[in-house]
């Protein structure tokens, strides 16, 4: 039996990130810069952690010298495009492409590429007729510059270190954080005390199927992306729009497949278009279908029309290079990898085109204007954040003004002594419970059966009554019988453990908000209420856990 070791050294700092992606780094290096004390807990490593871990090769933004001084044809625009649709307050969106200009230039004096063909050029991710938001740049880099930059600006970085749980005091406000070390089989309980802290742990994965169930890894996003936003949830932060979650596509079978990347012709099997926007490749274009209906490739296969292809045979020499330092940008050498091994030439052969596991990405915390939730202390950016969307956009911006938002807040709240605090204590327990547990159940079998009530009661597909009531129901129970079987033998398998009960948690929320939801729109399709509700439109979902632990739903108007 092995119990776990307790740092007998409480950390103190004012500003704790949760998180060291993109989202994280940005907002540690603007409050370092600010004076603000701050650390950063990152389980994993900060120079190759996140959703963008690889790269990126595409950042949505506004630049006045490009795009004019008409905001509101911008945001009118980007709203009915793939950073749009219903499920984000335009209010966030409008101040968010407002900043994106001020990270593009501090990205580009840092070191990160955003002008790879020697000016800012803009493509993809648009409908025919309309402007480019999305600026081709080289993100091949930017986890090292900005991990890089965030200790050149004083912040404190802890890699292997998982935080579990956010302490607060008696009046709800952040004043810490309870977490234990990776770096050795034996697991390290760290407990931080801390003005403010940030919840930068990008969507949650890994609570539905993905596109290969035998390796529960084979995410379209970051696999450690475990559920994070159920941190700030259970301190009684609001979670928004988690009711209806969402969809990525690209190459079937293939975790990460960079479809922004791609500007081919999505195709039938006989290479013929099935697109409205695009009939021969066209850079800077892409193929708008994928963007505005990502779920064409699923429907097709299920109605026996499918499957569906991206047809590149009518690439030049020059397109096809292009495309190759694109996946190169994007951090895709995976696709490059099989492409090679296979001799797959994309001039002379189309690749199918698939849709993803459902996911929370760009569903989860809700904010402020200021990066805030609801909880005082507490603060989200990336795609954790329910009511904005934006992708790098929204976690650099978000991240930025976090930073800036906990520089002032930090001179308005004295500190707090965490030492005491029941939860540490009840944490600890819970550690050692799992660590001392011999022959216990695995965490792997416990999150494929939360797959399984995922994906059969509380699926996109149809939704019920019955159905969610059931799949509550069962959530419950697997989180019982979790709590009661599972055995970790180090630190490693705690941690699998701890973003289980993330994800479980996570799961009913969704199904508690789907089951509120009596209508149906978008991808929500209720069988017992197959209409949707006007006085819904314009209306978003919240929820939240009171002090006893009971959901809190609440309905409010987008901020428009």
């Amino acid at each position: 039996m092995m119990k776990v070791k307790i740092r007998d050294e409480i950390i103190k700092t004012e500003y704790l990130i949760i998180g060291g992606g993109v989202a994280g780094l940005q907002s540690a290096i603007t409050a370092g810069s600010k004076g603000v004390d701050v650390l950063v807990a990152e389980k994993a490593d900060t120079r190759r952690s996140g959703n963008g871990c690889g790269g990126n090769d595409h950042f949505m933004c506004y630049l006045p010298e490009c795009h004019g001084d008409d905001f509101a044809r911008v945001i009118s625009e980007i709203s009915e495009g793939m950073e749009g649709g219903p499920w984000q307050d335009p209010a966030m969106t409008k101040k968010m492409m407002l900043h994106t200009k001020s990270i593009v230039e501090r990205w580009q004096e840092w070191g990160i590429n955003m002008k790879p063909t020697g000016e800012y050029r803009f493509e993809g991710h648009t409908m025919p007729s309309r402007q480019c938001y999305h600026l081709k740049y080289d993100g091949s880099n930017q986890k090292r510059v900005l991990t890089n930059k965030a200790r050149e600006n004083g912040a404190k970085i802890m890699n292997k270190l998982y935080i579990n749980d956010i302490l607060t005091n008696d009046e709800g406000r952040a004043i810490g954080a309870v977490g234990f070390l990776l770096a050795e089989d034996e697991p390290e309980v760290v407990v931080i005390q801390c003005k403010a802290v940030l919840v930068a742990t990008a969507q949650a994965m890994r609570m539905y199927p993905n596109v290969n169930p035998a390796y529960i890894f084979n995410v379209h996003s970051c696999p450690a992306a475990a559920g994070g936003a159920a941190i700030a949830y259970r301190a009684g932060a609001k979670l928004i729009n988690i009711d209806v979650p969402y969809r990525h596509c690209g190459v079937k079978g293939f975790a990460r497949s960079g479809k922004a990347a791609w500007f081919g012709v999505v195709s039938d099997i006989n290479g013929d278009s099935i697109s409205p926007f695009c009939q021969a490749p066209d850079r800077k274009r892409g193929d708008a279908i994928m963007d505005i209906n990502p779920g064409v490739f699923t429907k097709r296969l299920e109605n026996g029309t499918g499957p569906t292809f991206m047809n590149c045979t009518g690439y030049s020499e020059d397109d096809h290079a292009y495309q190759h330092q694109q996946f190169l940008c994007e951090g895709i050498d995976s696709i490059t990898d099989y492409l090679e091994q296979r001799g797959i030439d994309l001039r002379k052969s189309m690749i199918e085109f698939g849709t993803y596991d459902y996911s929370l990405q760009q569903k989860g915390i809700e904010l402020d204007l200021n990066a805030a939730t609801n909880i005082p202390g507490i603060f989200a950016a990336g795609n954790v954040c329910g009511n904005v969307r934006g992708s790098i956009t929204n976690a650099s911006v978000w991240g930025d003004i976090a930073g800036e938002s906990v520089a002032e807040y930090v001179k308005t709240v004295g500190e707090e002594e965490v030492a005491g605090h029941p939860l540490i204590q009840k944490t600890i327990d819970r550690y050692n419970m799992f660590m001392n547990r011999e022959n216990g159940a695995d965490w792997l079998e416990a999150n494929s059966t939360l797959q399984v009530i995922m994906n059969d009661y509380v699926s996109l597909k149809l939704r019920s009554e019955d159905m969610l009531r059931a799949g509550i129901k069962y959530l419950d129970d697997l989180k019982e019988y979790a709590l009661n079987d599972i055995g970790c033998a180090d630190a490693h398998q705690l941690m699998r453990t701890m973003e289980l009960f993330d994800l479980i948690d996570l799961g009913k929320a969704v199904a508690i908000t789907a089951r509120n939801r009596k209508e149906s729109r978008g991808i929500h399709k209720r069988i017992d209420y197959d209409y949707t509700n006007p006085l819904l439109t314009n209306m978003f979902q919240t929820i939240r856990l009171d002090k006893n632990g009971e959901p809190v739903l609440e309905w409010r108007k987008r901020w428009m």
